[in-house]
């Protein structure tokens, strides 16, 4: 993947994670009837790029919309929310969706987003071709935030990180990690990591992020934390490594977060200080990730690391024990 958007660190920073100097890459009223797009997820397609996007319209409910660019960068948003059918080619009726994630399994994609049943949960849909979009069955009974798969079996399995949540902001929360042998049937449950006191950025709340990659040292995972302030939540990333064949056990941790809103498109907008990963990219050539989040609930952003001096950060920086 040599064309994933790159840009290389500022001379005079020293961050493991740096901005893209152009963010917001996608700004207020993006399309027609939609006010914000953000917390999304980017994939490679024939050479070029498409995007699942959270796009609020203006009734103030979410939906799913697809996106392709040539870069990366400059998209092109479907102005039509995914209008989703059953096995038999049935209509789905819509219900609200946001946060998706979507992954590449064998000679499918697959799309994870929080849907409603009476509820938040997981709701999973695949395409082929990006033109038909079938809906599968919920994974979860509600309340469940933040699902997502990794980009290959494990000992036979699909594999979907979730947070157990409650049926609002959701003032708690760990990682748990589900398996299933069909995309249906979801068990085996695992605690993966809780929220703590490792760090305070992190002391409410964790939620996976984008889909995890494979490297040699494990799953490299990116995932939010929260902490509630005198102010209310503030969202920022923090990145563990997962054992290859056992996911559910965390190798390194890192106490301190990556990125936490700092600039303004972060920090104002629709739900200020949120910075909330969802998808990313990476070169295995040259090592190079670029990590789309979202900026206060309003804006889509885009930050670049580089795999070998990440990994040597969070084994340097790490809070587990070896």
């Amino acid at each position: 993947m040599p064309n994933i958007p790159w840009e290389k660190r500022p001379s005079d920073s020293s961050n493991i994670v740096w901005r893209y100097s152009k963010n917001p890459i996608i700004n207020w009223n993006p399309i027609p009837g939609v006010a914000r797009i953000f917390n999304s997820a980017v994939i490679p397609h024939n050479g070029e790029f498409i995007g699942i996007f959270r796009a609020d319209h203006r009734n103030g409910r979410p939906y799913l919309h697809a996106g392709r660019s040539k870069d990366g960068i400059n998209w092109q948003i479907d102005t039509d929310k995914i209008n989703w059918i059953d096995k038999n080619g049935n209509p789905v009726p819509p219900g609200y969706a946001y946060d998706p994630r979507i992954v590449k399994i064998e000679n499918t994609y697959y799309v994870t987003w929080c849907t409603e049943f009476y509820g938040p949960t997981i709701g999973v849909g695949m395409t082929k071709d990006f033109k038909s979009f079938i809906r599968l069955e919920n994974a979860f009974l509600p309340f469940n935030r933040n699902g997502v798969l990794f980009p290959r079996k494990i000992n036979g399995n699909y594999i979907m990180l979730n947070r157990p949540s409650d049926i609002g902001h959701t003032p708690f929360g760990d990682i748990f990690l589900s398996e299933s042998p069909d995309m249906q049937y979801w068990g085996r449950h695992r605690h993966v990591m809780g929220k703590g006191d490792i760090g305070w950025w992190q002391s409410t709340k964790i939620g996976a992020g984008p889909i995890p990659i494979e490297t040699t040292e494990g799953w490299l995972l990116f995932y939010h934390g929260v902490i509630c302030t005198c102010n209310g939540f503030v969202y920022s990333m923090g990145t563990a490594l997962l054992d290859i064949n056992q996911p559910d056990k965390v190798l390194y941790r890192t106490g301190d977060y990556l990125l936490t809103p700092e600039l303004e498109y972060e920090t104002v907008g629709f739900v200020p200080n949120v910075v909330f990963p969802c998808g990313a990219l990476y070169d295995a050539d040259t090592g190079r990730i670029t990590i789309y989040y979202g900026a206060a609930d309003t804006y889509t952003a885009i930050a670049f690391t580089q795999v070998d001096e990440l990994i040597y950060y969070i084994k340097e920086n790490s809070v587990i024990d070896e």
